[in-house]
């Protein structure tokens, strides 16, 4: 297959690609290299990609006239459209910005998805579209109706505009609510890679709440493995179908003990400065994945503890040879 990843150069794009890539699959990878994190974190991650079956394209999604004329005449047979501004918080204090990006450039894909006859389109979206659930774990039929953020508010809006496109031409699509995904190259300003800098520079964690507060995280392959096995899924089809599927870890870990198996990997001891609760920020999260079970044969395999040390090993490396102040 020919694949095209956007965000193919950011944290899950750059491990699908490469993925991708081993399986002997051609890729056509898009992104603009966001100053939202450093540069040099993506491209450790594409560095020695094969040029022979990988091709980059440095460019906006959101401008759908030059991403037609630079994927003219490429016969890709999917899309899988990662490429978002990320982040709760951030979202908070420019929600037009996430707006237009993150509406505007998935009605964009979907367009050239539409204009170049591509299907599958497998659309990253994300747990949070789930707010403050009540119910647990969140299932994919549970109503959305009231996001908490305006980034958990596009994606949701993401998730609509695939389905009009699904409904309008025959496209099929799968929307894939990924749950707090770690691992080596992850966002320096998530949780996981936050609290590991903070430990290497002999600083308190900054925990927010009490620490009671869970998530279910979810290690970068086993997501990988759930795009790729959505890919493999609509190869298999005669008919068009639309799906939304969870792809999480299944299990819930509370913040101060993820703090607490962080330091552990890292052998260190944590000092915490304990912070209010941030606006926009969900109670928990815990995914259900039956249907991803049934429908993809998903079984993630990677368990916390494990996870955690092959992160810390990771961060541990990659700073050793440049200063920590740098993220």
């Amino acid at each position: 297959m020919h694949v095209l990843v956007t965000g193919g150069a950011g944290f899950i794009g750059g491990h699908l690609c490469r993925r991708l890539l081993d399986g002997g699959h051609h890729v056509t990878a898009i992104d603009n290299f966001d100053p939202f994190y450093p540069r040099a974190i993506k491209e450790e991650g594409i560095e020695d990609f094969p040029t022979r079956s990988f091709t980059l394209i440095e460019t906006d999604i959101c401008d759908t006239d030059i991403l037609l004329q630079a994927l003219h005449g490429r016969e890709i047979d999917a899309i899988v459209h990662l490429a978002a501004k990320a982040g709760v918080r951030p979202s908070i204090e420019a929600p037009s910005a996430y707006e237009r990006t993150n509406v505007g450039g998935t009605q964009s894909m979907l367009e050239v998805a539409r204009e170049f006859d591509i299907e599958p389109f497998i659309y990253g979206s994300s747990s949070s579209v789930y707010g403050n659930n009540d119910k647990v774990p969140f299932a994919e039929e549970d109503p959305v109706r009231h996001p908490i953020s305006p980034y958990a508010a596009t994606k949701r809006s993401g998730e609509l505009l695939a389905h009009t496109f699904h409904h309008l031409y025959d496209m099929t699509v799968y929307c894939l609510r990924f749950f707090t995904v770690y691992g080596p190259r992850q966002r320096p300003d998530l949780a996981i890679h936050k609290f590991a800098r903070q430990l290497l520079k002999d600083q308190p964690i900054t925990m927010y709440g009490d620490g009671t507060s869970s998530r279910d995280y979810t290690y970068v392959t086993d997501i990988v493995d759930g795009i790729v096995s959505s890919l493999q899924r609509a190869k298999e089809l005669n008919d068009p179908e639309y799906e939304i599927l969870n792809l999480g870890g299944s299990e819930t870990t509370k913040l101060k003990d993820l703090i607490s198996g962080i330091a552990e990997a890292m052998d260190i001891t944590p000092k915490i400065k304990k912070l209010p609760e941030q606006p926009g920020d969900v109670k928990r999260t815990y995914a259900d994945i039956s249907k991803a079970q049934e429908l993809l044969g998903y079984s993630p395999d990677v368990p916390i503890g494990r996870g955690l040390k092959k992160f810390t090993d990771w961060v541990t490396k990659y700073y050793s040879g440049r200063s920590v102040l740098e993220v």
